[in-house]
């Protein structure tokens, strides 16, 4: 990877109609580096993000691992942030948030794209601090993220915490076993900007709560973490 402000990266946000996608999406169209392309599942859902001048590419993670190559290939990065969430039946968090995880990291490797930014869920790294009420959730999570780390990309897994609606404060809190707290969608989506050409944060998993360190000190300090 070349260092921060040798090029733009054009990015593929995975799930980029989701809450956290768009936030990204927007970001990335207004930083002056990067360029998005958003990737999405519906014919519908691709005037949101034409009306912000964004490319988009219709493509499902439910479909091959070649028919994700070919929606995402000439991309530099990706970020995923696809999910069934933590309220769908445990098939659909089977297919999407592990298979569909996996296959995304098996078309990245096959099409060149290097760089990998995955959203977790705080403590999925850890079995013992798993969300009992949603454990299905937690084990493709895990899983996925494992099979990220074994994986040829540069990675950073990002594993957010409660996930709120409340505007961003730009301040959070990085850590391997950060106790079970709460923290925007907006500051989740910098903190995914901000971390993909910081060098920092290459090959690192980390939890993201709210906290009291700018967004760009904390990823600095990933690996002393």
């Amino acid at each position: 990877m070349e260092k921060k402000g040798a090029r733009s990266m054009k990015v593929c946000v995975v799930g980029a109609n989701g809450q956290i996608g768009k936030q990204v999406v927007e970001l990335l169209k207004n930083s002056g580096e990067h360029t998005p392309l958003a990737m999405v599942r519906k014919q519908e859902q691709v005037a949101y993000f034409e009306n912000l001048g964004v490319e988009t590419v219709v493509a499902s993670i439910a479909e091959s691992v070649g028919s994700i190559a070919e929606a995402i290939a000439g991309c530099d990065a990706i970020v995923f942030t696809a999910g069934s969430g933590g309220h769908t039946g445990p098939d659909q968090t089977l297919l999407i948030d592990l298979d569909g995880a996996v296959k995304t990291i098996e078309a990245a490797e096959q099409t060149g794209v290097k760089r990998f930014v995955m959203v977790s869920a705080l403590g999925a790294n850890d079995r013992e601090r798993w969300n009992e009420a949603i454990r299905p959730y937690y084990v493709a999570k895990h899983y996925a993220d494992r099979i990220l780390e074994q994986s040829d990309l540069i990675y950073t897994i990002v594993r957010p915490g409660g996930l709120l609606n409340d505007e961003g404060t730009g301040m959070v809190a990085i850590g391997d076993r950060l106790t079970r707290q709460t923290i925007p969608r907006a500051d989740v989506a910098k903190v995914i900007v901000s971390a993909l050409t910081e060098e920092a944060t290459y090959y690192q998993s980390f939890d993201l709560v709210s906290g009291e360190i700018p967004i760009g000190n904390a990823l600095k300090n990933v690996k002393s973490e």
